[in-house]
C-alpha cells in the first residue's frame, strides 16, 4: 500500500483546533493529503497551527471543494465514517476491514487514491452526504457514549490504514469515481431503453451500481466492456420494439 494515496476528506469542521489536530493524528501515520470540503477563508490560520504542530505542512498544502463529489472525484473509494445505521447505509466495515480495503486497492505507483471521509463535528455525515460515498465505516464505542472527536476519530482510521500498509507489486489500477461515473451512466440509459424504470427508481439503481462496482475495484477495460454489454443490450432491445412493435418479455 501506498500511504499517499490515502486522501482524508473533512465536511465543514465547525472548529480549527480539531482541523489542526486532524494533521497531527495524519503525520503520525505517514499520511499527507488532506481535503476539506468548505473555504480555507473559514478557519483560524493561528488556531490550526496551534493544534497542527510539526504537521502544519499538511495544512497548507489541503485543498478545498464545495462538495464530497467534487473531492473524491479522482479517487477510486470513497468511506463515509459513521456511527448511525440507517436504512440505506448496508454493511459498515470496521476500521480494520476498510484498511484491508485500501490495501487492496491502492498500488506502489501514483494510481488509485482512496478517500476517508470525516463529518461535521456536531452532526457528523448526513444521509445526503453518505450517499455521496460508495461505502460506509463505523468505529465501534460504548453506547452510552458512542461520539469520537474528531481528530480522534480520523487517528483510529489512519492508524489501522498505517499497520496494515506493506509493499504490493504493481496491478491494474482502477477507474476513479468521476470515470465510473460514465458507466453507471451507460448502464442507467440502456436499461432506460428497455422499458426498466417506469417512474422512479433509476436514482437507487444508479447508487447500487456505482457503490458495487467501486468496491470491485473495476480497470478500464472492465468498465468499457460493462459499457459496451449494456449497450449492446439496449440497442437489441431498440431492434425488438422496432420489429415486434412492442418489448419482448
Amino acid at each position: 500500500m501506498n500511504l499517499k494515496n490515502i486522501v482524508v476528506v473533512l465536511v465543514r469542521p465547525d472548529e480549527s483546533r480539531n482541523v489542526g489536530a486532524v494533521c497531527r493524528a495524519m503525520a503520525n501515520n505517514g499520511i499527507s493529503r488532506l481535503r476539506i470540503v468548505g473555504k480555507r477563508t473559514d478557519y483560524d490560520d493561528e488556531r490550526v497551527r496551534i493544534l497542527a504542530i510539526h504537521a502544519v505542512g499538511i495544512w497548507e498544502q489541503a485543498f478545498f471543494f464545495d462538495s464530497i463529489t467534487d473531492a473524491v472525484k479522482d479517487c477510486v473509494i470513497a468511506a463515509g465514517t459513521t456511527r448511525r445505521r440507517g436504512k440505506k447505509r448496508g454493511k459498515l466495515l470496521l476500521p480494520e476491514e476498510f484498511a484491508e480495503t485500501c490495501g487492496m486497492t491502492t498500488d506502489g505507483g501514483d494510481g488509485a487514491l482512496v478517500a476517508a471521509v470525516f463529518g461535521n463535528e456536531r452532526t457528523g455525515l448526513t444521509e445526503e452526504e453518505l450517499d455521496e460515498c460508495t461505502m460506509g465505516v463505523t468505529i465501534p464505542s460504548d453506547e452510552a457514549f458512542g461520539s469520537l472527536n474528531l481528530s480522534h476519530a480520523v487517528q483510529v482510521i489512519c492508524y489501522e490504514i498505517f499497520r496494515n500498509a506493506r509493499p504490493l507489486s504493481p496491478g491494474t489500477v482502477p477507474v476513479t469515481l468521476g470515470r465510473l461515473e460514465k458507466t453507471v451512466s451507460a448502464i442507467s440509459d440502456n436499461l432506460q431503453k428497455i422499458g426498466f424504470f417506469s417512474l422512479a427508481g433509476r436514482e437507487d439503481m444508479e447508487k447500487f451500481w456505482r457503490d458495487v462496482l467501486s468496491r470491485a475495484n473495476v480497470s478500464e477495460g472492465e468498465a468499457q466492456y460493462i459499457e459496451k454489454t449494456f449497450s449492446k443490450m439496449g440497442g437489441l432491445a431498440g431492434k425488438n420494439q422496432k420489429k415486434d412493435g412492442k418489448w419482448l418479455d
